[in-house]
């Protein structure tokens, strides 16, 4: 991702054509490893591509690909048809108050104003 986004910041910054060495200069800037690899492949793939529709075709992909929780699959159940949908539901509850329970941990032993 750091590859990405170096040559998206070197685009931003006027270049038409990154390099790896304008990459290079964008991750030492800030700190990060170059990878020699990753950049060329990076390159190699973008070459000859408009960015703009290499982001269009991303987000075309992206829309395809499910990002729902749970909440979801419960508002579809009972659509599809019946009596499953309750137990899913107290199940769900169930999870909740277990995670609860987890989170709180007490004092774990000791105060912090003791």
């Amino acid at each position: 991702m750091k590859v990405i986004a170096a040559y998206l910041l070197a685009l931003l910054g006027g270049k038409t054509c990154p390099t790896a060495e304008d990459i290079k200069t964008i991750l030492s800037a800030v700190g990060a490893e170059a990878d020699e690899g990753r950049i060329q492949l990076l390159l190699k793939e973008v070459q000859g591509k408009d960015i703009t529709e290499l982001i269009a075709s991303g987000r075309e992909k992206l829309a395809s690909v499910p990002s729902g929780g749970g909440g979801a699959v419960a508002v579809a159940a009972p659509a599809g048809g019946g009596g499953s949908a309750a137990p899913a539901a107290a199940e769900a509850k169930k999870e909740e108050k277990v995670e609860e329970k987890e989170e709180s941990d007490d004092d774990m032993g000791f105060s912090l104003f003791d």
